[in-house]
């Protein structure tokens, strides 16, 4: 065999005699039970194959960990130092799951709040400034998505979505519900070829294409494909549209045309991971959210 064979077969060597934690968590298993039967016991795994697992430990590093008597397992001093690493590890396992645990019960640290573009600028901003008030230690970062997979992925913490179908998979609070009527700048005269401004194609939204069509006015001389942009070419004048009455009964350049249409109506819902359902600054924002008498108000 050349050198390079050889140094190579020495390194592949050095590789398997590598423990990891299962290997330190058996060894620790037998040290305190004092035998393979009763470490088997303690762990729920049949004697012989927790055999195999000290077999191919010993193997690895090419010595005895364990002396065995009659009476039971002892380390010898080779299995002794690494009863104290496992010790250790053990120790910096727990130390970590508690530090874990107390972030979970504290209010502080950071919150992935996800929502539409349409309900954060017109119901929920509004929100955030109180909430910063309350809670000065958790930090609110909001990611703007029409995707309720984000939430199910666990890349946010928190959703409020437009909803009639929430998924079963999260756990949910209905906050309220979406009513929306057609609005025109005050400003605005109405005329027989009075203009709407509607949807796009490309706003994937059938039943407001269907609503727009039937409020009795002109063509759409606009459209956009997003509800902001409708919201923002109502209310310079552009025509009448159809906007969310959180959005237009609360802004004094708009006023109701019509009634609310309830071919329109989608409830609100509040949703969050189940695994989140304990962790105090998630709680935080559902409670904040959920507890609102402003924000209901404005569902009505």
């Amino acid at each position: 065999m050349n050198a390079k064979g050889s140094f190579l077969n020495t390194e592949r060597s050095k590789l398997n005699a590598k423990l990891d934690w299962a290997d330190f968590f058996t060894i620790l298993q037998i040290a305190e039970a004092g035998s393979l039967a009763g470490a088997a016991r303690a762990i729920g795994q049949s004697r012989p194959t927790l055999m195999r697992r000290l077999n191919s430990i010993e193997r690895r590093l090419g010595a005895r960990v364990f002396e065995r008597f009659r009476l039971g397992y002892t380390p010898t001093d080779a299995g002794q130092g690494l009863l104290d690493a496992a010790l250790k590890i053990q120790a910096l396992a727990r130390d970590a799951e508690r530090d874990v645990s107390d972030r979970d019960r504290h209010l502080a640290g950071r919150v992935v709040l996800t929502t539409t573009d349409t309900l954060f600028a017109g119901l929920l901003a509004s929100e955030l400034i109180g909430f910063r008030e309350r809670f000065p230690k958790i930090v609110l970062d909001v990611q703007v998505s029409n995707d309720l997979q984000d939430l199910i992925n666990r890349e946010a913490d928190v959703a409020v979505r437009p909803t009639n179908g929430p998924p079963e998979s999260l756990l949910g609070r209905k906050l309220g519900v979406i009513r929306q009527a057609a609005f025109a700048a005050t400003s605005f005269e109405r005329r027989p070829d009075t203009p709407l401004v509607g949807p796009s194609e490309t706003l994937s939204y059938l039943p407001l294409h269907t609503a727009t069509r039937n409020i009795g006015l002109g063509v759409c001389s606009i459209r956009a494909n997003s509800i902001l942009s409708l919201y923002h070419l109502i209310r310079v004048g552009a025509g009448v549209g159809i906007l969310p009455t959180y959005l237009g009964d609360n802004d004094p350049l708009l006023a109701r045309r019509t009634a609310p249409l309830p071919e329109l109506d989608t409830d609100l819902w509040l949703l969050t991971h189940p695994d989140l359902r304990n962790t105090a600054r998630v709680r935080a924002v559902l409670d904040w959210f959920a507890n609102s008498a402003t924000l209901r108000s404005r569902l009505k």
